[in-house]
């Protein structure tokens, strides 16, 4: 399936149903390493020494980074490639979810350091979802990319099911720990078999030229931001994402810890991963039929000119 950089843009059938299936895997695996800290913060909070509000700074950290790289990460994926930045940015957070607990060993300031840990991998996984507009909305025919995207995207929630049974499993029989060389692991493996059986060597290199064009912006791929700021579905489409986003993640944040001391002498309580993925289980039953709804729908530019953060 490698491709040797000629001929039509687009992938072919049977590339392109590869490439859904590996980045399905990648989104899974992003939400994977996404998820571990509020898996384990009861784990965590006991181990180090954590109140409520410290718990709160360690889980909060993790989205001021993700907020920072969102607009740069598209704007780079479309000069050098959105495969390149999401490969880069995999590794780097896989690597950083693994030596995670390690790093713990060798420092006394748990609690700063963690913050800075949360902070960093916000900051890498904040390009992911941008470089993977761009890549689809490059190599993806206009007619499948709704489609293409709305099932690469069913992985955040199948992610975050994966960690939320396998973390408490793991957090139950070896401790927190282990949460972390598991999701971390697996990231790395990921990254390497992507790299060695679906690119080459030539799609792995980036020129210095492609560096230097991705600092700055030309004037002919300027966003016309005040006139998408004047449309109406922008907005909406902001508010939904916002109120989407912001009760998603305070639920799976912090239900465990709900769980816990709700029914501290309950099974429950160290089955509260399992239930933090409730609300994913919820909402993967209609992203895919809408997507379907949605092709119809989309133009040729829909996702090219979004990728900057959308």
């Amino acid at each position: 399936m490698r491709r040797d950089g000629g001929g039509e843009p687009y992938w072919s059938r049977p590339e392109c149903r590869v490439w859904t299936a590996v980045l399905l895997l990648g989104t899974c695996l992003l939400y994977c390493a996404r998820v571990t800290v509020p898996i384990c913060a009861v784990a965590l909070s006991a181990h180090f020494g954590w109140d409520k509000k410290q718990s709160g700074v360690v889980l909060s950290s993790f989205f001021w980074g993700y907020c920072l790289t969102q607009v740069i990460g598209g704007h780079i994926s479309d000069q050098i490639g959105g495969e390149k930045v999401l490969l880069l940015s995999a590794s780097a957070w896989g690597f950083l979810t693994f030596i995670t607990p390690l790093l713990t060993q060798i420092t006394s300031a748990h609690l700063v350091f963690m913050t800075c840990s949360r902070f960093l991998m916000g900051l890498l996984q904040g390009v992911y979802f941008p470089s993977l507009a761009s890549l689809l909305s490059q190599r993806v025919r206009e007619s499948e990319r709704a489609f293409t995207y709305s099932t690469v995207g069913t992985g955040s929630q199948f992610g975050t099911l994966v960690i939320g049974a396998a973390g408490s499993l793991l957090l139950d029989w070896y401790g927190w720990e282990s949460v972390f060389y598991f999701s971390g692991l697996l990231t790395l493996l990921w990254v390497y078999c992507t790299c060695k059986y679906l690119l080459t060597e030539k799609d792995l290199v980036i020129p210095i030229d492609y560096l230097m064009r991705s600092i700055s912006i030309s004037k002919q791929n300027k966003v016309p931001w005040k006139q998408l700021f004047k449309k109406a579905p922008i907005w909406a489409v902001i508010v939904a994402q916002l109120c989407t986003a912001s009760t998603f993640f305070t639920l799976l944040s912090w239900l465990p810890t709900f769980f816990k001391e709700t029914f501290p002498e309950s099974k429950v309580s160290t089955g509260g991963g399992r239930r933090a993925g409730l609300p994913a289980l919820l909402s993967e039953s209609g992203v895919v039929f809408c997507a379907g709804l949605a092709t119809p729908c989309c133009c040729n530019d829909s996702m090219t000119g979004f990728s900057w953060g959308f």
